[in-house]
């Protein structure tokens, strides 16, 4: 093995990705299952999680699809328990499940307030909890990204409830990496900027997409693949092993624009 393959191989290791389901995050999968581990593709729907198993297996990758239902810490403690029963270990984890809304502020109903509070923050931080404890408890540490936003780092306009959630999101990654950093679990979050994803499309007006493009110095939206090389380094043992509490924005240079 080389010293690059070293440095980045995940060979012989388990990774969860919560939101496997969708655009983002099954791309992240596939690139996990590139790089060697076996891969857990986690989300609602069946026939999504499949297809994305399938893709990642005529690749040459292996990976295997769980039902998780990341609102309910119940669902989420049923799906530690079978990875760990069907494959013997946790070694990454990826929190990326979540929803949207454009809906005007004073328009924002409780329901959905809630749904996307529980959903965002809910979610990543009954994961953390859950495969926190197994990855301390057995005795081998592990590593957990957490996907946050560009509304992490500032809010944005028209997605108000999101960018709370995600913004809370960040809060929860550094206090929750404190917590677990003495104990071999790192925490990170992945911060992406505008990718061609579900979440997202809805908003994207021609107007929506010129101010987008006037605040990010690349002038274009991100591919999903070029999330890759963050999530290697954030969740490998070797190469991301003094990175914890971080906030990682693949964004295009969206956050470090002014004017």
């Amino acid at each position: 093995m080389t010293y690059l393959e070293k440095l980045f191989s995940f060979e012989g290791q388990v990774a969860v990705v919560i939101g496997g389901t969708g655009v983002l995050c099954g791309e992240m999968a596939a690139g996990l299952a590139k790089a060697g581990a076996h891969v857990v593709v986690a989300g609602r729907s069946e026939e999504r999680g499949m297809a994305r198993v399938e893709a990642i297996a005529s690749a040459g990758g292996k990976a295997s699809f769980a039902a998780v239902d990341a609102m309910s810490k119940e669902s989420i403690q049923e799906l530690c328990d079978k990875v760990v029963k069907d494959q013997g270990q946790v070694d990454a984890v990826i929190n990326g499940a979540g929803v949207n809304s454009a809906t005007p502020y004073f328009n924002i109903e409780e329901d959905e307030f809630d749904r996307i509070i529980k959903s965002n923050l809910g979610g990543t931080h009954y994961s953390c909890q859950v495969f926190g404890k197994q990855m301390i408890d057995s005795g081998r540490g592990g590593s957990i990204l957490n996907i946050g936003s560009v509304t992490s780092f500032l809010p944005l306009s028209k997605v108000f409830s999101y960018a709370a959630s995600k913004a809370a999101v960040l809060n929860l990654t550094q206090n929750v990496a404190r917590e677990f950093a003495t104990q071999g679990v790192r925490v990170n979050c992945l911060c992406p900027g505008f990718f061609p994803a579900e979440q997202n499309r809805k908003i994207l007006s021609e107007d929506r997409v010129a101010d987008i493009m006037r605040h990010t110095p690349m002038k274009r939206f991100g591919e999903p693949e070029e999330l890759m090389g963050a999530t290697l380094l954030l969740l490998h043992r070797t190469a991301g092993s003094f990175i914890t509490g971080e906030a990682v924005y693949v964004d295009g240079g969206f956050t470090s624009m002014t004017i």
